[in-house]
C-alpha cells in the first residue's frame, strides 16, 4: 500500500516477509490478454485507507470473494489503518478487518452493507507454467482513475523475497511466490493476477512506501491456492499461531531492534495513554520480554502480539534509562 508521510513509528498494532516448474501443459494464450482479464474487473476492489496517527493515506487493491462483501487483499494494504473504504461495482463501502495472517501477507475484509456483488472467478495456481501470459489488475493510479492493467508472463515459482515493514520496524520473508514480468507498483498490492482463461491465479504483492520488497520489489504474487486457504480460515473465524481474527492488538510503542543482538527492542516512543504507558514504560527504555517471550527483534514483538487479543493482561520486562531491569503488566487494547 502506498502511504504518504510515512515514518517508522510503530503504534505496535499488534503488531509487526529453487525454482519449481509444474509439469502441466501451458494454457493457450488469447489474442488479447486484456480481454481475458475483463471477466475479473467487475470484482476488483479499490481500497483507500487512512492512518490517523501518521496523518497518512494509502491505496491498494482487493478482490470480492462472495456477493455479501468478503474481500481478499494483502495485509500490508490495510495494516495500521483507522478507516478503510472499499469501492467496487461503482459503490463505496466502509470496510472492517475480519482477520489476517501477517507472515503470509493475507487479510480478509468485510464490506458493510454489501449485497449482490460480483465475485471473482478463482483459478488454480498450480496449473501455471513458465512463459504463460498473465495480467495484473491494480489501483496504483488511484480510485478515481481507470484500473491499471499490466500484461506480463510468468517467469518462476517458489520464489522467496525479503519484506521490510518500515511502519512497524519488522522484517520477514514471503515464500512460495510466483514471479512474473509486469511493472506492478505501490497501490497494486492485493490485486488479482489473471490467467488466459480469465481466472484469478495470484494476488499481487508489491513494494510500497512502508512495505519494501527485495529483490526488485515488483512482479511477485501469492499463489491464489495459498491465499484462498488462508482466507478460508480467516472467514471461519478460527485463530491460530499465524492467523489473527479481528483488528491487531495494541501495545502502544514505537520500536526498533536493539543493536545488541538478541537483547530486546528500543522504545523510540510510547503512545500516551496506551497500554505500555500505563505499565510504566518510557521513551528510550529497552523492552526485553513480553508475556515471558524474550524479544530479539521488532518482528518477534509483532508475532507475540498477534497471538493476543484486546483485554489480555501480559507481563512486560524492560530496562529503564538508569539501566535497571523492571517488570510490570499491560492490558492490551484494540489497535487500528
Amino acid at each position: 500500500m502506498g502511504r504518504l508521510h510515512a515514518h517508522g513509528l510503530l503504534t505496535a498494532l499488534g503488531a509487526v516477509l529453487a525454482l519449481v516448474a509444474p509439469t502441466h501443459a501451458a494454457h493457450a494464450a488469447p489474442a488479447d490478454p486484456i480481454a481475458a482479464a475483463a471477466a475479473v474487473e467487475p470484482a476488483v476492489v479499490r481500497i483507500d485507507t487512512t492512518v490517523d496517527y501518521q496523518n497518512a493515506f494509502g491505496i491498494g487493491t482487493g478482490i470480492v470473494l462472495d456477493p455479501n462483501g468478503a474481500v481478499l487483499t494483502n495485509f500490508h494494504v490495510v495494516q495500521g489503518a483507522n478507516d478503510i473504504d472499499a469501492t467496487v461495482a461503482g459503490r463505496t463501502y466502509p470496510a472492517e478487518l475480519v482477520g489476517y495472517d501477517r507472515g503470509r501477507d493475507i487479510a480478509v475484509l468485510q464490506l458493510l452493507g454489501a449485497t449482490g456483488l460480483p465475485a471473482a472467478p478463482i483459478g488454480d495456481s498450480s496449473k501455471l507454467v513458465p512463459g504463460e501470459p498473465v495480467v495484473a489488475l491494480g489501483n496504483s493510479a488511484g480510485t478515481g482513475a481507470p484500473l491499471v492493467r499490466e500484461v506480463g508472463t510468468v517467469t518462476a515459482f517458489g520464489r522467496t523475497v525479503n519484506a521490510e515493514d518500515t511502519l512497524t520496524g519488522s522484517s520477514d520473508e514471503l515464500t512460495g511466490l510466483i514471479e512474473f514480468e509486469a511493472p506492478v507498483r505501490a497501490g497494486d498490492s492485493g490485486g488479482p493476477v489473471v490467467n488466459s482463461a480469465g481466472q484469478v491465479v495470484g494476488l499481487t504483492t508489491a513494494a510500497s512506501v512502508n512495505f519494501r520488497l527485495g529483490p526488485g520489489g515488483e512482479g511477485f504474487a501469492i499463489p491464489i491456492n495459498d491465499a484462498m486457504a488462508v482466507a478460508s480460515q480467516i472467514r471461519s473465524r478460527v485463530p491460530s499461531d499465524s492467523v489473527h481474527i479481528g483488528p491487531p492488538t495494541l501495545l502502544g510503542v514505537g520500536v526498533r531492534t536493539a543493536p545488541q543482538r538478541g537483547r530486546g527492542v528500543i522504545i523510540e516512543e510510547v503512545l500516551r495513554g496506551g497500554p505500555a504507558d500505563g505499565a510504566g514504560l518510557r521513551d528510550g527504555d529497552v523492552l526485553i520480554a513480553l508475556d515471558g517471550v524474550p524479544l530479539d527483534s521488532a518482528t518477534t514483538l509483532t508475532y507475540v502480539l498477534d497471538r493476543h487479543y484486546p483485554g489480555d493482561v501480559v507481563d512486560v520486562t524492560w530496562i529503564d534509562a538508569a539501566g535497571q531491569e523492571r517488570t510490570g503488566k499491560a492490558t492490551l487494547a484494540m489497535g487500528p
